[in-house]
């Protein structure tokens, strides 16, 4: 087996580990970083990766120009997602008492975001992408999508279409960021919008 299906193999199962155990929120944080960046990062050096092959990177000019678009264009979605009252009434995920936890929160869910697609986009996506960027795309986001089971249901065909729409986005842009970027902040503005 080559090493960037030993990769994948590898690191598949690791998807459902945050899910798997109950935490509290900041553990859930602790857990996502371990699961989907610290021990995803160890396996692929360990196999020779090097970090720019997984989308480790900085992105270019095509990249970043790609998440403003793509951020501005997903406003009237995250507008139109507070008139669903399962949307409002799960969203932010985490408990605040006043704008200073809120913001605590949403670094939190940066942090959580971050993991998330170095994860799906990054160490599942670039290595695969090499070999056949199609077949690459659907691979990462069949567990992507999974995962997003148990949260409102118009979650999971939303997530089914930002995951494709994010693994072009960062194969264009070279890099996982863009997609971490659009994740966050379209993350952060619809809690915003949520709390308003």
């Amino acid at each position: 087996m080559n090493r960037t299906l030993l990769l994948y193999a590898f690191l598949v199962p690791l998807s459902f580990v945050p899910w798997l155990i109950p935490a509290s929120f900041w553990g859930h944080v602790l857990i996502v970083l371990v699961a989907y960046l610290l021990v995803p990062f160890v396996v692929s050096t360990a196999l020779g990766f090097r970090p720019d092959e997984l989308g480790l990177k900085f992105p270019n000019r095509r990249g970043l120009k790609l998440f403003l678009l793509l951020f501005a264009l997903s406003t009237p979605l995250s507008l139109y997602g507070t008139t669903i009252p399962s949307m409002r009434s799960y969203y932010p995920i985490f408990s605040y008492s006043g704008p200073l936890t809120f913001l605590l929160g949403e670094l939190g869910m940066g942090l959580i975001m971050l993991a998330h697609e170095a994860f799906y986009r990054g160490f599942l996506l670039f290595p695969l992408a090499r070999k056949n960027e199609t077949l690459a795309i659907i691979l990462q986001n069949i567990p992507y999508t999974l995962v997003h089971i148990g949260k409102p249901e118009v979650e999971i065909p939303y997530a089914f279409i930002a995951g494709i729409i994010f693994a072009k986005m960062d194969l264009e842009g070279e890099s996982f960021l863009p997609s971490f970027l659009l994740h966050w902040f379209g993350s952060a503005l619809f809690d915003v919008l949520c709390v308003l």
